[in-house]
């Protein structure tokens, strides 16, 4: 395998989004892109280092109760299947690269925006938004997410606090069931129309360093991180990939 500072790279971003509940799929992709990847194993790669790196956050909000089904099920049932109709679209390199910029620099920006945390003691039926919100926000977010390769908390969490859809706590445990079941559903969708060549050493390489550095993250506190530093850190490299993929794909876009 070329570049094994990759496996550094992918075993720092497990460890550090698994201590907060997350998979890390937008900058796995963020750091594939300035490597120039194959688009299409990017997408493959993105996804199973999500879902591994995801399952145990999501198992230990589900275990410590923080997952409200009620409010969750709206939101995966529209997007799980949206999430595999993404990933089995037929779509262009350059139209997958230029998605791809797009969606880094909104992803960035919403990072970047500091949101005020919840009350952790408030009540969930405050919130004025309704089943038909949700749907279409989890149904929008998963066909993006399964059209680019990520499990789409990268979006739904910063949109879900500025909406102030619950506490902080409750939105990070929606956030991380929802990138879990989007990734499944978007790496079936994958698998179903594989890419013709994978470098199968290279994925089971970067596999492991997730699972690794995911295994720490989940044992870690939040509290060992800044996690307002680590969005604003995370936020620069997303939109500076975001800018770089765009800058060189968007001409051969529109030729």
């Amino acid at each position: 395998m070329q570049h094994w500072e990759l496996i550094l790279f992918f075993f720092t971003i497990a460890m550090i989004y698994a201590s907060v509940g997350f998979g890390g799929g937008s900058s796995y992709l963020a750091i594939m892109a300035l490597y120039a990847f194959p688009f299409q194993e990017m997408r493959l790669i993105a996804l199973v280092c999500n879902i591994i790196v995801v399952t145990g956050g999501s198992w230990i909000f589900i275990r410590s109760g923080h997952v409200n089904w009620k409010k969750i099920i709206p939101i995966v049932v529209v997007s799980v299947p949206a999430a595999y109709i993404g990933a089995k679209w037929p779509i262009k390199q350059d139209t997958f690269f230029v998605i791809l910029g797009g969606s880094l620099i909104i992803a960035g920006l919403l990072l970047w925006i500091k949101t005020k945390q919840g009350d952790e003691s408030a009540k969930s039926d405050q919130r004025k938004y309704g089943l038909a919100t949700d749907g279409v926000l989890g149904g929008a977010i998963g066909f993006l997410s399964g059209l680019v390769g990520i499990g789409g908390g990268i979006f739904l969490s910063p949109i879900l606090n500025l909406l102030k859809w619950d506490t902080a706590k409750k939105i990070a445990a929606t956030a991380s069931f929802f990138i879990l079941v989007n990734s499944v559903s978007g790496l079936a969708g994958q698998l179903s129309n594989p890419p013709p060549v994978v470098d199968i050493r290279r994925i089971a390489a970067l596999a492991a360093a997730v699972f690794v550095g995911g295994q720490i993250g989940t044992r870690l506190s939040a509290a060992r991180f800044n996690v307002l530093v680590v969005k604003r850190i995370t936020a620069l490299l997303v939109l500076y990939a975001g800018v770089e993929v765009l800058y060189k794909h968007l001409h051969n876009f529109f030729v």
